[in-house]
């Protein structure tokens, strides 16, 4: 660390403080000082006695005057707003997000307006005409099941949560969107939920750790009675499906069981009987009973269909001949006694007559996972598991797209310069282009098997361009998406972080093995200009200055380098005890805000790498993104804890709060003009929040 030197236990280099020591001399005031305008004072913790390591020890070379003004590091205060009030709320505008790996998780509403669909931990409610969102929350962790009751009144939703603690059941009224009951019993998580036809009771199921069924009596909020969900020698019981006229039954299944259930609410007991299937062998995936209770099916993983007697709980036929491949995992019943069936393989069928051959078939992109009826059946709704929504009309059965999101982690979300409208993402096999106002998919460049870690808008708007893992930095043309040029071999651990000047002509790029890269960009050629190497591990961040010749590189090895990459030298370093995992200039561009695996928030003097403040940015995990207000007043930070936090710059203090997120925060934006917040997380997530109004 060099002679003289103190740790402050963070990682962060401290110097002595006072004016004998370059790094303790007071802030200067005048307008043309390094440090500028408005930048705020260097701060420290208060010394803790004349012996301990975090005390003003004087530099041996001259006595020191008195010590700066303290400013104690921000801590447990980190999320209380200035005057000790409580941090405000960001109000989320829009969710682009489907988690399309719940079973049956995507619900056409009974008055055939809204759809209901798990994002995370919030249960989305969606206009279809406006498109119009409403988010429930409450759950701790990510919703594992929804259902709606047969009246449209209430909406109920289940979570996963740890080993050992109990996972909550909320219970909602639909129309006023509140919260109504948190209903715990179950531990570790939810695996179904069903309401009666007549909203009396609601059946909820319990996952592997738990294998247990337990009816709730709506009107009261409490539990009736409970059970083991399926006999010992049997498998676990995945599905729950109730009654369509009785309150008093329903039906479980699973792996090698099919139960019928019956309430005897006198004696508050549920008595099970095991339905019958010959020398069949199956494990169930989905199941609907008939609305006149008389029998009910079931699919299987096998990919046939089984139809089951409720009266004598005997299997009565099964098919077809021809079974599905990768198994059934939707099913609906229409009111003319037709099937359709959803599959593994994403073909969605129209099956007719007791051998319940296919008479119509469609194919969708990725496993079915939800099927969902609006109205009497004339149209309905697919749910993926590659995220994606559609609209099939009965007569026509033809699929259309309405909604598509990222289904792998999103690893980066940029602006064009100037706009709010447009804003790109990238992730696993493509980067996408959406449009803000309507929330809409414009784009999607596809590079099948790739992962894309960093995109970036030219600033001329003629070109986007990409850092892949391949090694390859690749630029597609904005509005049609076609590959303009590739750089092959540009870094050999794969391109991790990428960043373009401002007259376009040069890339600077990060790769995994640590090198900085800088590239001429001419008409037809792109030629390599530069290799700095002094990162040894991966570079997770490169931010340029305004005058296009100066960047700061940040890297998981511990370091932040600021390159002069005109002469291709090294102007500072800084080291902390953390893996950098972002960084950004203030935009007088006198200072660095930085963060990483240390949940620290560390504010550096670019003049001479030296450290002015540190704030606790997280309470537990990494700061993974950062960005910065244009008049550098405000900042946001998102990271493992999967909040959205605004801070003041200057205070260093939490202005608001975005709870909404369930997966880690990889990175987010403010938007040019600041009028939304733009996070996205490993969840395949993408949350609009509205910019606050400091006025």
């Amino acid at each position: 660390m060099g002679r003289g030197r103190e740790h402050d236990g963070w990682g962060s280099v401290l110097l002595p403080v006072g004016s004998g020591c370059p790094r303790g001399r007071d802030p200067p005031e005048d307008p043309g000082s390094p440090r500028g305008p408005g930048i705020p004072p260097r701060t420290r913790d208060p010394p803790e006695g004349p012996g301990s390591p975090r005390g003003a020890r004087p530099c041996p070379a001259r006595p020191c005057p008195a010590p700066l003004p303290w400013r104690p590091r921000l801590r447990r205060e980190a999320m209380a707003a200035p005057e000790g009030r409580e941090a405000a709320g960001l109000e989320l505008r829009a969710a682009i997000g489907f988690n399309g790996h719940i079973p049956f998780g995507l619900i056409c509403h009974p008055n055939k307006e809204h759809l209901l669909y798990p994002l995370g931990c919030t249960v989305v409610i969606q206009d279809m005409a406006s498109k119009k969102q409403v988010f429930l929350h409450g759950h701790t962790n990510n919703v594992s099941c929804i259902v709606v009751s047969r009246s449209g009144t209430f909406v109920a939703s289940g979570q996963v949560t740890f080993m050992g603690f109990k996972a909550d059941i909320i219970l909602w009224n639909f129309w006023k969107k509140e919260l109504l009951a948190r209903l715990s019993l179950h531990k570790g998580k939810i695996e179904g939920l069903a309401f009666s036809p007549n909203d009396l009771y609601l059946v909820s199921l319990g996952g592997q750790d738990d294998g247990s069924v337990v009816v709730w009596n709506i009107l009261t909020r409490e539990a009736v009675c409970g059970s083991p969900a399926s006999a010992r020698s049997a498998g676990n019981t995945t599905i729950i499906e109730c009654s369509g006229r009785r309150d008093e039954m329903f039906v479980t299944a699973g792996n090698g069981t099919i139960r019928v259930w019956e309430l005897d609410l006198p004696n508050r007991k549920i008595r099970p009987t095991e339905c019958q299937t010959g020398q069949l062998r199956r494990v169930i995936t989905s199941l609907k009973i008939a609305d006149d209770d008389n029998y009910f099916y079931a699919g299987t993983s096998s990919g046939d269909i089984l139809k089951v007697n409720t009266n004598n709980k005997l299997m009565t036929e099964y098919g077809p001949k021809e079974k599905f491949s990768l198994g059934i995992t939707a099913l609906l019943l229409l009111k003319t006694g037709d099937l359709i069936v959803g599959t593994g393989e994403g073909i969605v069928a129209l099956c007719k007559g007791s051998n319940y051959k296919a008479m119509k078939r469609i194919q969708v992109q990725g496993g079915v996972t939800s099927l969902t009826c609006r109205g009497q059946g004339h149209q309905f709704f697919v749910g993926t598991n590659m995220c994606q929504m559609y609209r099939i009309n009965y007569t026509a059965f033809k699929e259309e797209l309405i909604a598509a999101c990222h289904n792998e982690a999103v690893h980066d979300i940029v602006f064009p310069v100037g706009t709010s409208d447009l804003f790109a993402t990238c992730s696993k096999n493509d980067i996408r282009v959406w449009h803000t106002p309507e929330n809409r998919e414009l784009l999607r460049i596809v590079i099948p098997n790739m992962t894309c870690y960093a995109i970036e808008f030219m600033k001329d708007g003629k070109s986007i361009i990409s850092a892949w893992n391949d090694g390859k930095i690749r630029a597609f043309m904005p509005e049609t998406g076609r590959l303009m040029y590739v750089i092959n071999n540009a870094h050999s651990l794969g391109v991790t972080a990428i960043a373009a000047t401002n007259d376009c002509k040069r890339i600077v790029s990060g790769g995994g093995e640590g090198q900085v890269r800088v590239w001429a960009i001419g008409e037809k050629t792109r030629k390599l200009e530069a290799v700095l190497k002094e990162h040894i591990s991966t570079v997770s961040c490169i931010k340029l200055k305004k005058n296009d010749q100066e960047c700061v590189t940040a890297s998981l090895d511990g370091t932040c380098i600021i390159w002069d990459i005109v002469r291709s030298i090294r102007k500072q370093m800084i080291l902390a005890n953390t893996l950098f995992k972002c960084v950004c200039y203030h935009p007088e561009e006198y200072q660095l805000i930085t963060s990483g695996t240390d949940r620290r928030i560390a504010y550096w003097e670019v003049f001479d790498g030296s450290a002015i403040r540190d704030l606790e940015g997280s309470l537990s995990g990494s700061i993974n993104g950062m960005d910065i207000t244009s008049d550098g007043a405000y900042f946001v930070t998102g990271g493992d804890d999967h909040l959205v936090k605004m801070w003041d710059y200057n205070e260093g203090t939490v202005t608001h709060v975005g709870v909404g997120h369930s997966g880690n925060i990889t990175r987010l934006k403010i938007c040019p003009g600041n009028k939304y917040i733009v996070s996205v997380s490993a969840d395949g997530a993408i949350l609009l929040w509205k910019y606050p109004d400091f006025s």
